[in-house]
């Protein structure tokens, strides 16, 4: 009796093969059934809970009269989160084995944004970054080791890239250390700088070499995001009209907000999902400014849920600002939500003036609904409903138009 003859070995690094530590490999944009991993989003969870504190110190920041200091330590420490975010995002679907060490030097920065996080509360109150600095140190330098890493199993362009990438990301944290030492008047600058020489290091590391990241996927990781943030804003706004109600039985006065809100949410998630968007990224040139722009995105998805808690606390009595200061904290980054989506998801799909127009004509209507007092908030709501039933009935219009736009994405 013959045996059969044994089949042949696996590949340690085929897909779906479990290993301790793999090569990590760049992985093909033409990738089929590219999808989320279960660590991407518990990534995106994790990174919620940061944000959540710093929606939480703005709101105070805000209700408490300070609005210019609160933005501007917001835009800060959001920047931090958004940007440490998007490069792992980016590296991921380039490069994601998953296999132990992948997983380990992922759950460490996860790590550094609960560090990070932990901090919010000195940043804003005292103007104290060294945790901050702590948390965004621990992500950056695990970063730059799967840069390094990755530079280890390429060759070529491939490698110089990588290798840019891991001194760009290391140099930049040095420089960060500025916002520990510098005189407060002098940090908004240096940040402003900081920020600028952060947004270079991806465009000069990929000068001679392309990354293989998908376009499914990352339209996908930021789709989960902005779902993630707007989740984050509903819950945020529930709790604040719910302590509302509980402690000053203010039902009848809470309900235009609470209305106007949800509406505004809503309508901020149709709008942005619309039409898939993965068509359009097909250079690196488009796909980073579509993912930079994301930052004005996340950061007014995010201030939204703020401004409603600010308005709520403002009816109830305990936010020492105006009802004009409490209606455009909802307003202004819901018209800017608009604005931007328009900029970097709709434009692109949409025909004719008519159609290009509905977006920006509702964020100045938006704007507008500022003065109407305590109806503000609900009028805005209105506004960002009728601006979906606007853009939805100019499309089943123009069929055709609509169509067209969806192939160009997907196609």
């Amino acid at each position: 009796m013959t045996s059969s003859p044994a089949p042949p070995p696996v590949p340690s690094d085929a897909p779906g093969v479990r290993q301790p530590l793999r090569r990590l490999r760049a992985r093909g944009r033409d990738e089929a059934h590219r999808t989320a991993s279960p660590l991407e989003l518990f990534f995106d969870l994790c990174f919620v809970v940061a944000v959540a504190q710093a929606g939480i110190e703005l709101v105070h920041s805000v209700a408490e009269g300070h609005a210019g200091q609160g933005i501007l330590d917001y835009a800060m420490v959001f920047f931090a989160l958004w940007w440490a975010w998007m490069n792992f995002t980016w590296f991921a679907s380039a490069y994601d084995n998953d296999d132990v060490l992948y997983r380990v030097v992922t759950l460490v920065q996860i790590a550094g944004v609960l560090v990070l996080a932990a901090g919010v509360s000195q940043a804003f109150e005292e103007h104290e970054f060294l945790v901050v600095w702590l948390g965004y140190a621990i992500m950056r330098v695990a970063m730059s080791a799967q840069w390094l890493r990755a530079a280890r199993a390429a060759e070529g362009p491939e490698r110089t890239t990588a290798l840019r990438y891991a001194g760009g990301v290391l140099a930049c944290q040095v420089g960060w250390l500025g916002l520990l030492f510098l005189p407060e008047g002098a940090r908004p600058w240096w940040f402003l700088v900081m920020a600028l020489l952060e947004m270079c290091v991806p465009p000069f590391a990929e000068r001679g070499h392309t990354t293989s990241w998908h376009p499914r996927h990352i339209a996908e990781r930021y789709g989960l995001f902005t779902i993630i943030v707007l989740g984050e804003t509903i819950a945020a706004a529930t709790v604040a009209v719910k302590s509302g109600i509980d402690e000053n039985d203010a039902l009848g006065e809470l309900l235009p907000i609470a209305a106007g809100g949800l509406l505004i949410i809503f309508a901020a998630w149709w709008i942005y999902f619309v039409v898939p968007i993965h068509g359009h990224l097909r250079s690196n040139r488009q796909a980073f400014l579509w993912g930079y722009g994301h930052y004005l995105v996340l950061a007014s998805a995010a201030a939204i849920g703020a401004g409603l808690e600010v308005a709520v606390e403002e009816t109830v009595g305990k936010a020492h600002i105006s009802t004009l200061a409490a209606s455009a904290a909802v307003t202004l980054p819901t018209a800017l939500y608009l604005l931007t989506v328009w900029a970097l998801h709709s434009r692109h799909f949409k025909r004719g003036i008519t159609q290009q127009l509905v977006l920006p004509t509702a964020a100045l209507l938006v704007i507008c609904c500022t003065f109407l007092g305590h109806w503000a908030v609900f009028a805005a709501g209105v506004v960002c409903a009728l601006s979906v039933v606007a853009g939805e009935t100019l499309a089943a219009t123009r069929p055709a138009a609509r169509q067209g736009g969806t192939a160009t994405r997907t196609g």
